[in-house]
């Protein structure tokens, strides 16, 4: 068994649907990958849950009644920064992709969701609670500093702009995945306009101070971290 699956199985998942013919079969599939899979039919009682039981991970469908998925999303968010959350949805809305983003987010998944890629996006949640859990990422001679974002080649401390130490971040959350053009301008240009040019000058500026060129370019998607 891979590594990651061993310590998923010591982790706790909330998973918010509203149909129970979705709800349950999926609860009995994650049952056999979690430690325990704790089930809400829509975001109100989700959030009662989630205060209550504080899991791991949360799994939530967007639209329910009373209280839908984003809403308790954005009510967590208000003091929890750092449970992954996983987020289902049947509408391809760009505002509700910007929306989930903002929220921290580690994957917006679209219906029909098969268990591969739910497995995948379980998989990136194990990485991120192993990051929270730990202060720093090494490769190739470098560590990188989450508290502090700092970066480190071979004990040396590497010079970094606050866009360049926020973008190294974000890429390493995500390791193994492309990150978007939209996510990256959401979480490291903010509010500001970012321009292709300004990105790829960002990109040359940091590879040149990493070794073995961990960066990698997908053209017309964005960037992933491998190494």
């Amino acid at each position: 068994m891979e590594l990651w699956l061993e310590k998923l199985k010591s982790l706790r998942l909330l998973y918010a649907e509203d149909e129970e013919g979705i709800r349950k079969p999926m609860a009995n599939t994650l049952s056999y990958y979690l430690k325990e899979v704790i089930e809400a039919k829509d975001g109100e009682e989700g959030l009662d849950l989630y205060y209550e039981q504080r899991p791991d991970i949360i799994l939530t469908d967007l639209r329910m009644p009373k209280k839908d998925g984003l809403y308790m999303v954005k009510e967590i968010r208000k003091s929890d920064k750092k449970t992954p959350i996983l987020m289902i949805t049947a509408h391809t809305d760009k505002e509700y992709l910007l929306s989930a983003i903002e929220l921290k987010i580690e994957k917006y998944l679209i219906k029909p969701v098969s268990l591969d890629e739910l497995l995948a996006s379980l998989k990136l949640c194990v990485h991120e609670i192993e990051l929270d859990r730990s202060v720093t990422v090494e490769w190739a001679g470098c560590r990188f500093d989450f508290k502090n974002k700092r970066i480190f080649n071979e004990g040396k401390e590497i010079e970094m702009t606050h866009k360049e130490s926020d973008f190294l971040e974000l890429l390493v959350r995500k390791k193994g995945l492309v990150v978007s053009y939209e996510e990256i301008e959401l979480s490291v240009w903010k509010e500001e306009f970012m321009s292709i040019a300004a990105l790829r000058t960002l990109v040359k500026s940091l590879r040149k101070k990493l070794p073995n060129h961990p960066i990698k370019n997908h053209s017309q998607a964005g960037y992933s971290f491998e190494n």
